[in-house]
């Protein structure tokens, strides 16, 4: 077995010097460090060891793993004494089969992770298990956004996919829940420096399908994980859309016939549930029907209308109902003035059915306010708006608005409106049910 092998010849054969040189260098046990004078002082003494044990016949295996040590440690200074002495940077450990390189990112040490670079480490080297880049590493986990910079600073591929066709910003949100790791930080600087926000894994995971999971995720946690996970999806979701991705496209899988249901469907059909979602969505020009099928899949007045009448017959209490009919009517209403794409209004004999007259007034009525609405044309300042957004495409839209040579009081008007967040409670996700 390559592994006992492996670590037979660290224990038997080079492990001995490997221990001399942390001992010199004031380590302890396996990453216990005492304080051992001057970096000057103790890089002489690694310097004194090494020309006495140069002619050993594990050398260069043994000062390759010490490097690989003082990687996991940070001592620059030590790593570049074992460096000019030969160490192997591609020195793979054969535990975990990650290399100095890939350790250094994984304990947060941007200084190292920039020295072994600038001494020729492959900056794109991947491990043997998982195929992880350092920059898959470095955007996995928001105290690694040190060594992400470091890493697109001194040229890693931004766009570079693993076995699986995963890139790092795939990783930043595969591994964030929006609770104990939240790579927001991480996957705004990924999409600054030119991150693919529409890349696809061979398995057709993409970007907007990792952020729908969670937020169906949320629509079955607590309360406050739905919060929280909540305020967590509204702001990726808004870095996505600034970066060109459409929440509005269904989701299709391998086979290109099983087609899963896009970001702003899911939104629009737990709109009440989903809201401040939902609200960003339309506001920053998400289409009310499918980018990819048309009205042929859905309708964005379909599903309010659907999701409303669900609501209306759970039997809930007068603020109940008049809460869920407010935010059905801020959609409509932003929706008819910001989205580049509306269908028709559906014929009222599709309208959702109710056994009681009483609760299916509110459906007419917002139902008829809508066909009045139509049979008018959008005020003028709106279709001016609708067309100038549409001609800043694509985003990221707010920085294109402020560098428009136009009053401040026309670049408020053309950017999103944000009219319902004074509602007590609008401004978060809830679940469907609180968890027994």
């Amino acid at each position: 077995m390559p592994f006992l092998h492996g670590f037979r010849r660290i224990v038997y054969e080079y492990q001995p010097l490997v221990d001399a040189v942390m001992c010199v260098l004031g380590i302890e046990g396996e990453n216990q460090r005492r304080s051992y004078g001057s970096p000057y002082l103790a890089t002489s003494h690694v310097t004194s060891l090494l020309d006495r044990e140069s002619q050993s016949p594990v050398f260069m295996e043994g000062i390759s793993y010490s490097l690989f040590r003082v990687a996991d440690l940070g001592l620059v200074s030590a790593a570049q004494v074992l460096l000019r002495y030969g160490a192997d940077l591609n020195f793979e450990d054969s535990v975990s089969y990650y290399n100095p390189l890939h350790i250094a990112v994984l304990r947060n040490k941007p200084d190292m992770v920039q020295m072994l670079i600038s001494h020729g480490a492959e900056i794109e080297k991947r491990d043997r298990i998982n195929e992880s880049s350092p920059l898959d590493l470095a955007g996995e986990e928001v105290d690694k956004l040190p060594c992400l910079r470091v890493l697109l600073d001194l040229g890693a591929d931004v766009n570079a996919k693993d076995k699986n066709g995963k890139t790092a910003l795939l990783h930043a949100l595969a591994s964030s829940d929006g609770l104990t790791v939240n790579n927001l930080d991480n996957i705004q600087l990924l999409l600054e420096r030119g991150a693919d926000v529409n890349t696809t894994t061979h398995d057709g995971e993409t970007p907007m399908s990792s952020l729908t999971f969670l937020v169906k995720e949320a629509l079955d946690s607590s309360v406050e994980d739905a919060k929280e996970i909540g305020h967590f999806c509204t702001r990726v979701a808004h870095l996505l859309i600034s970066h060109g991705a459409d929440p509005s496209c269904c989701l299709n899988a391998t086979d290109g016939e099983v087609w899963e249901h896009s970001l702003t469907y899911t939104s629009l059909e737990n709109f009440d549930l989903l809201f401040p979602l939902t609200a960003l969505l339309l506001q920053h020009g998400a289409s009310f029907v499918c980018s990819h099928h048309s009205t042929s899949y859905w309708t964005g007045q379909q599903l309010i209308f659907t999701h409303l009448a669900e609501a209306l017959r759970e039997a809930l209490d007068a603020a109940e109902t008049a809460d869920v009919l407010a935010k059905a009517e801020v959609l409509l209403d932003l929706a008819r003035i910001c989205c580049p794409v509306i269908s028709p209004l559906f014929p009222r004999t599709k309208l959702p059915v109710l056994d009681q007259i009483s609760t299916r007034q509110p459906l007419l009525e917002l139902y008829s306010r809508l066909e009045e609405q139509e049979r008018q044309p959008l005020p003028l300042r709106c279709l001016c708006r609708r067309l100038i957004r549409l001609c800043l495409r694509p985003w990221p839209f707010e920085e294109k608005v402020k560098a428009l040579p136009l009053p401040d009081r026309l670049k408020d008007s053309l950017l999103p409106e944000n009219s319902w967040t004074d509602s007590a409670g609008w401004e978060r996700f809830k679940p469907r049910r609180s968890p027994c």
